[in-house]
């Protein structure tokens, strides 16, 4: 579980900060010879394409290519009607399996840094630093110790929370990141799991670690990642914790 919804409990272990918070193609007029000599090549490319475009289009196309149309408009038709089909076939919506091992590496990489950074906690303001992960509008689903908030301003006040009752009375707290795992959906999807420690002294001066794992899923918004669902699980606070990297 993500620390930033702790608190201090007497065991020592960090628990969640409650919220209740076609047709077919068929030609059906006789033509001449010589109107069959210059429909052939459309009338095969047509062919051709049935069982690959929906038949809603290869009659619109048939209705273009027609030998009724005058014939410097059936090449320009084609190539246009065929250009935008090409068009929106590769604009289509690419998956894990069309990205290259390098795409993927490049996306992980940069979850990663990303995560790293915001969770450096030798830098100042970290409340904002967290809450830089999540969308700034939107729903937000976020899960630990079964409870579940699904708004940004449920998910502050709980980072919040966290900071006031632990993070401020961890001294010398630093944040070890134990394994690390990114799937890549898509270009714009990720889904990355990770397990945490947090070695520390409390204020009486004693050696205390809290720890958990945490699994976020990413989207890319307007050019930026952000986390819109995650689920946290704390393990009890251990110094013998094991790492797993």
């Amino acid at each position: 579980m993500l620390p930033s919804r702790s608190i201090y409990r007497g065991n020592g272990q960090a628990v969640r900060f409650p919220y209740e918070n076609a047709v077919n193609l068929i030609f059906l007029e006789r033509m001449s010879p010589e109107r069959d000599r210059d429909c052939l090549s459309y009338e095969t490319d047509l062919e051709r394409g049935r069982g690959l475009l929906p038949g809603a289009i290869l009659s619109f196309m048939k209705g273009l290519a027609s030998p009724r149309q005058p014939r410097f408009f059936r090449p320009l038709a084609w190539s246009g009607i065929i250009g935008a089909i090409v068009i929106s076939f590769a604009c289509g919506p690419r998956s894990a399996s069309d990205m290259s091992a390098p795409e993927k590496k490049a996306i992980a990489d940069s979850l990663k840094r990303l995560v790293v950074s915001a969770y450096d906690l030798s830098k100042p303001d970290p409340v904002k630093r967290f809450m830089s992960l999540y969308p700034t509008d939107g729903r937000v689903i976020s899960a630990s110790g079964g409870v579940t908030t699904t708004t940004r301003p449920q998910l502050q006040e709980a980072i919040q929370a966290f900071w006031t009752y632990v993070g401020q009375n961890m001294r010398q707290p630093r944040w070890e990141w134990t394994s690390m795992t990114v799937d890549v959906l898509a270009p714009d999807a990720a889904v990355m799991t990770s397990t945490y420690r947090i070695p520390h002294l409390t204020p009486m001066g004693m050696n205390h670690i809290i720890g958990g794992a945490w699994t976020a899923v990413f989207q890319k918004r307007g050019g930026k990642w952000v986390i819109i669902q995650e689920h946290l699980s704390d393990v009890q606070s251990n110094p013998n914790i094991q790492t797993n990297p």
